[in-house]
């Protein structure tokens, strides 16, 4: 059994959700492949195939996949699944980011098969919890699809070993542009302080702050702490700092060792 764990990357480093997927990936048993879609990605490949646990590393350097739209990059994994490429798979894995569900669900509809999303644990290699009704419950699902396609929870696994494997890389041919899409643009947050979804401490604030300005307060703490800034989604919906500091339901899952 092999399972084909999509990595997430920016052309020049292997972004640490991939990690948690790998590790997801390993729980359910077999052959672990990464895919890299990229263009001039052969850094992410070789730190994917480090990853403990990996086996085959396939690096699909294209200019297609210069940005991970998915509807260039959808193709090139049904056709994997199918068997278009060294072996098939019965399993592929992302982790649940915007990029993951932005990917799976297309594969899924294409491959004809559900997809299961936001998985917090693995039974078996055909059964998988998942978080429902706001997370108040957890629901075991288990498919009878010849392809189960999952969308990992990525702060329900522990990250996999970034070192002590040692994969092929093997290269494979793009399925090119699909012209369905472009890329016009991209405007990125950048911050020293850690990302959000995976820091240890997170200092949060809401609606009591009563203003923009007063989050200068906890920023000021978060960099004390070495810690990331949240908020809910009131002090977001009032304009008080932007929607990427938006935590739980309808923004980011976070899980600190501490949360203020």
């Amino acid at each position: 059994m092999s399972i084909l764990v999509i990595a997430e990357h920016d052309n020049a480093a292997l972004k640490a959700a991939t990690l948690n997927a790998v590790s997801a990936a390993a729980k359910i048993g077999g052959d672990i492949h990464v895919l890299v879609a990229g263009q001039g990605a052969q850094a992410v490949a070789e730190a994917a195939a480090k990853v403990a646990g990996v086996s085959k590393v396939l690096l699909a350097d294209d200019a297609a996949y210069a940005h991970p739209l998915p509807e260039n990059v959808a193709p090139l994994v049904v056709g994997l699944a199918k068997g278009d490429g060294p072996e098939k798979y019965e399993h592929l894995l992302a982790a649940a980011s915007s990029e993951g569900k932005n990917l799976l669900p297309r594969v899924a509809a294409l491959l004809d098969v559900a997809a299961i999303s936001d998985v917090t644990g693995v039974v078996s290699a055909d059964t998988f919890e998942r978080p429902i009704y706001a997370g108040n419950a957890i629901a075991t699902v288990k498919s009878a699809d010849p392809i189960k396609v999952v969308t990992v929870r990525t702060t329900a696994f522990e990250a996999a070993a970034a070192t002590g494997g040692s994969a092929t890389v093997e290269s494979i041919a793009g399925t090119g542009d699909a012209g369905s899409a472009r890329f016009v643009g991209q405007e990125l947050t950048k911050s020293e302080r850690p990302e959000l979804t995976q820091a240890k401490i997170v200092v949060s604030g809401g609606r009591g702050m009563q203003s923009g300005d007063n989050f200068k307060l906890l920023e000021a703490l978060a960099d004390t702490l070495g810690a990331a800034v949240g908020a809910s989604r009131a002090a977001v919906d009032a304009g008080f700092v932007p929607n990427d500091y938006q935590v739980g339901q309808t923004g980011k899952i976070v899980a600190p060792e501490l949360y203020i």
